[in-house]
């Protein structure tokens, strides 16, 4: 073979090789603002990926996908008359402009409740709802809110008062049911919160500057990886690596949708606790409005972990391992608020008192050890999961519902 041969083949082997997601950034990438991660990180990377996922569907909900009922579930939404007060919406606690969260510690409804206000951005996308998972559908959620004396203190009658005393409500549940809301109390209690469960399962927040990393990661598109600040790539190799983070906040949602113990106290006040996750397995059984109940459409297999899910003694102070997507608008953090910052959550692993944890479970977490620069890389990185257009997000116009007079 000539030289001029030899060459060639070498140049396209090169070129080959450069090809591959697995092995650009193998080379030396100092001058181009790329970490050299590992083959194994990179796996690690790519399993948080690709976003944003297929269409959710609430489970049991037969309405979920159905362009009227998410129309007839965003008014709802914002509509404080479907409260036992009328002053209070599911808007009221989960404000669009702060990431469907309300920026306080702890919710405030009627009183005071103990537990910080999850976000519903990509709420459709787990399999349990709240800090304890005493809901297993976006529906089943909303009827518990709607009813809690604590909190919207409604009821079945007061929510078909409002729909019915409301022409344009009414005029698109009619359009959607066929029937007048205040026709069956119990059965308009059930479908307005499908309703909700339907609109509340299109809120998926859009890619991140992560997600541009991890896909170009994927493709092998080295300039375009190379665009990802570098403290954000340091702290993402934290976050798959030492840090252990992604042992539970894994995946394209950054959770693995379970529950665990962090280790904060579960006191709500001296001589009452928050049980967590063990009172919301009593209370999802006890639920009226669960999968497995009369009121659940059925069709798919989403009630098989509900009908199979196990009570643990273990399962007392644990709480709902949240995804990650835009948690830098999600202020305070923790189930009861705790840590006011993204800081202080790294700062709490990094100092983690492993004598808080649970004696008879397995011990995951550990204390990080972070210096001062790898807590500010890890913050750095937890930034780049929010999606910039969910700040500004507005509800979708709708037109005026018209009934159409029927011809004799």
């Amino acid at each position: 073979m000539s030289t001029r041969r030899v060459a060639a083949a070498a140049l396209l082997a090169g070129l080959a090789l450069l090809s591959s997601p697995l092995a650009w950034a193998q080379a030396d990438a100092a001058g181009s603002g790329l970490l050299e991660f590992s083959a194994e990180e990179q796996q690690r990377i790519l399993r948080h990926g690709p976003w944003p996922p297929p269409a959710a569907k609430d489970a049991g909900n037969r309405l979920s996908g159905n362009p009227q009922a998410i129309a007839l579930g965003q008014q709802l939404f914002f509509d404080p008359r479907l409260s036992g007060d009328g002053n209070m919406a599911c808007a009221t606690c989960h404000i669009p402009a702060k990431a469907f969260t309300d920026g306080q510690d702890r919710a405030m409804g009627r009183v005071r409740l103990d537990r910080n206000t999850p976000s519903v951005w990509n709420a459709g996308h787990g399999r349990w709802q709240a800090w304890d998972g005493a809901a297993d559908s976006l529906w089943s959620q909303s009827i518990r809110a709607l009813t809690d004396p604590r909190e919207m203190a409604s009821g079945p009658k007061q929510v078909a008062q409002a729909i019915s005393g409301d022409a344009e409500l009414s005029c698109r549940w009619r359009q959607l049911f066929g029937t007048p809301p205040d026709q069956d109390a119990q059965a308009t209690l059930v479908n307005a919160a499908k309703a909700l469960g339907a609109f509340t399962a299109t809120l998926v927040s859009g890619p991140t500057s992560f997600d541009r990393f991890r896909d170009a990661l994927a493709k092998g598109d080295k300039r375009q990886a190379a665009r990802y600040p570098l403290d954000a790539q340091r702290g993402l190799r934290l976050f798959v690596g030492r840090g252990q983070c992604m042992v539970c906040h894994v995946g394209p949602q950054f959770s693995n949708g379970e529950f665990g113990d962090t280790g904060l106290p579960f006191f709500i006040r001296p001589g009452e606790v928050d049980a967590g996750r063990h009172g919301g397995i009593l209370a999802l059984r006890a639920s009226a409005y669960n999968l497995l109940s009369p009121w659940a459409d059925g069709g798919d297999n989403r009630a098989v972990p509900t009908r199979h899910v196990d009570l643990q003694h273990r399962n007392f102070g644990e709480f709902k391992v949240p995804g990650l997507r835009n948690v830098a608008e999600t202020a305070p953090y923790m189930h009861a608020g705790q840590l006011p910052t993204l800081e202080a959550v790294v700062q709490y692993y990094s100092n983690l008192n492993v004598e808080r944890l649970h004696a008879d479970g397995e011990q995951i977490l550990k204390p990080l050890n972070l210096s001062a620069a790898e807590s500010a890389d890890l913050v750095a990185f937890l930034k780049t999961l929010s999606d910039p257009r969910a700040e500004g997000w507005q509800p979708a116009a709708s037109k005026p519902c018209v009934t159409v007079a029927k011809k004799r």
